[in-house]
């Protein structure tokens, strides 16, 4: 079977990223016309079309986005293979703070990897809301943090690592979300999703009762399951028993983004936010 050429996975990357074969070449510093042959070749190789060629642009085929998720995770398993082996040895401690949404989801295996590229370094999770994680970070107590952001904030502190929709969510066969005036379960005050979804009942002038209000978004499922509510939820944390509900009662809520904020840079901060930008890149 044919090889996967980590060089050729970046040359496919970078295409994909930017949309055309002249702004990748820039990137990864090579000629429009080698970088067309290392994809004709690997094309060849796996006998699939990896992308559509359009006058201005190419698009990546169904083929092409599957390929897409691979080679993202091959050269960060490569990345890290590497840094375990010739990286400097880094020591010390660095704090990271994070939603539970995210810490439960994601930070797991974040975590894992990057305790074995870094198994002297220290980390220290604190689960809050973004709120909270941002006073601690600038009082010092964190070194960076991973913060929602609603739709729509022209300003947003930090780098966009993710985005993704927030749907209506309930438990399979339940019935609140077609109760007068609708219950609805949210986060606290300052939350971007409670935000977003009162917003979005108001324009649609759908009447509405916060009937659970919690600090964390396993309060939310909570609700969902005992049927008293319905609430805004990120699509990729719909999972049985709970389901997706579409109805022209329930507005679109819309996507919200995840930043991570950082405190200075360093070579451990720099490396811990490399595993966390990688890990998201992945869910693309």
């Amino acid at each position: 079977m044919p090889l996967l050429d980590n060089d050729v996975l970046r040359t496919f990357v970078a295409i994909a990223e930017c949309g055309t074969f002249t702004s990748a070449a820039k990137m990864v510093h090579r000629t429009p016309s080698a970088l067309s042959m290392q994809i004709k070749q690997l094309e060849q190789n796996l006998g699939k079309t990896l992308f559509i060629r359009e006058p201005r642009q190419v698009r990546l085929t169904t083929e092409g986005e599957v390929l897409l998720g691979y080679s993202r995770r091959l050269l960060s398993l490569n990345e890290e293979a590497v840094q375990h082996f010739v990286a400097p040895t880094l020591e010390g401690k660095v704090g990271i703070g994070t939603s539970d949404d995210v810490g439960t989801r994601i930070l797991p295996e974040v975590l894992a990897q990057f305790a074995r590229s870094y198994p002297a370094v220290l980390v220290n999770v604190v689960v809050g809301s973004s709120k909270q994680n941002l006073e601690r970070l600038d009082a010092g107590e964190l070194d960076m943090a991973l913060v929602t952001v609603a739709d729509g904030v022209k300003k947003i502190r930090g780098q966009v690592v993710h985005e993704e929709p927030l749907v209506w969510a309930a438990r399979e066969g339940a019935s609140a979300f077609q109760r007068t005036p609708l219950p609805v379960a949210v986060a606290h005050e300052g939350c971007s999703w409670r935000r977003m979804t009162l917003r979005a009942l108001d324009r649609a002038s759908t009447p509405y009762r916060i009937a659970y209000t919690c600090e964390h978004c396993s309060g939310q499922e909570a609700a969902m399951l005992a049927d008293l509510a319905v609430a805004p939820f990120p699509l990729s944390l719909v999972r049985p028993p709970l389901k997706q509900v579409v109805s022209d009662n329930l507005p679109e809520i819309g996507s919200y983004q995840l930043a991570l904020v950082r405190r200075g840079s360093n070579r451990l901060n720099n490396a811990l936010a490399s595993h966390v930008k990688s890990a998201f890149e992945s869910l693309q």
